[in-house]
């Protein structure tokens, strides 16, 4: 076991398929599903804000579809039963298909919990689709990836599914670099985290590479470093940790004041 371990997100932050998936997914399929054609072109430039380049950056597929309708709600077209789903979204212990049917079951004249489970199951049915050579990992993560491996174990920490993930980085050559492999079914991004403290690793020793808030707050939550991973900026973002980040972090001298500067920029890319 290396000294320092480098924990990497997948998508978004590895794999360019984030940006992908929500201008032909989950926007449109939204409008479909609401039938919200009218406002087609106003809704999906909000929801590609909102999901991609805000501080929301990464937010799970149901709270984000809440927070839209509830825009919708409010500047375009009434939401038919918005309240039942906003409910649920957000008192809701586990963001799941199971916990949405078992919502469903307990209100079965639902309109919006009935679409919103139409909605999520036909974005699914949308990203399988997407072909793979439209999947592919951001310039310079297999040169990062590969100056890391030499110095550093590598895991991956992802909230996605393991078997899509798995098989992306696999695609794209990248699992020859990758120690360990956690996603959705290990638990959340933080107890990902700490499960590797408890191998032995020192949380000094260790950094999330991430390109949302939500891998800032798991990072910070299991007590280890973060580097942020820039939307639209992927590219300069995985060169700026491949040309002087790794080195600076594995002497030790990735302190608080450096990262506070990355952060700031990282937050101030998101002020949407």
């Amino acid at each position: 076991m290396n000294k320092y371990l480098i924990c990497v997100d997948s998508d978004g932050c590895a794999m360019d398929t984030m940006t992908i998936k929500h201008v032909k997914c989950f926007g449109p399929v939204l409008v479909d599903t609401w039938e919200l054609n009218e406002w087609r072109s106003e809704i999906l430039d909000r929801w590609n804000t909102i999901n991609l380049y805000s501080k929301f950056r990464g937010i799970n597929r149901f709270s984000g579809l809440a927070m839209m309708l509830k825009e919708i709600n409010e500047k375009y077209h009434p939401i038919k039963d918005l309240e039942t789903l906003v409910e649920w979204a957000e008192h809701t212990s586990a963001f799941s298909e199971e916990s949405l049917l078992s919502e469903i079951e307990k209100h079965p004249e639902s309109d919006s919990l009935q679409k919103a489970l139409l909605w999520s199951r036909t974005v699914n049915s949308g990203i399988i689709n997407i072909p793979e050579s439209e999947k592919i990992a951001f310039p310079g993560v297999r040169e990062a990836l590969k100056a890391a491996k030499d110095i550093c174990s590598i895991a991956i920490v992802s909230s996605a599914n393991r078997k899509a993930m798995e098989e992306e980085w696999i695609r794209c050559g990248l699992m020859d670099y990758v120690d360990y492999s956690m996603a959705q079914d290990t638990g959340t991004k933080k107890m990902c985290i700490e499960s590797m403290i408890k191998k032995g690793f020192d949380p000094d020793h260790i950094l999330m590479i991430g390109d949302a808030v939500g891998d800032k707050n798991a990072a910070f939550g299991a007590g280890v470093m973060f580097f942020p991973i820039m939307a639209a900026h992927e590219t300069e973002s995985w060169k700026e940790f491949s040309d002087n980040v790794l080195q600076i972090f594995t002497e030790g001298k990735y302190g608080k004041e450096l990262q506070k500067k990355y952060i700031d920029t990282f937050e101030k890319n998101l002020d949407n």
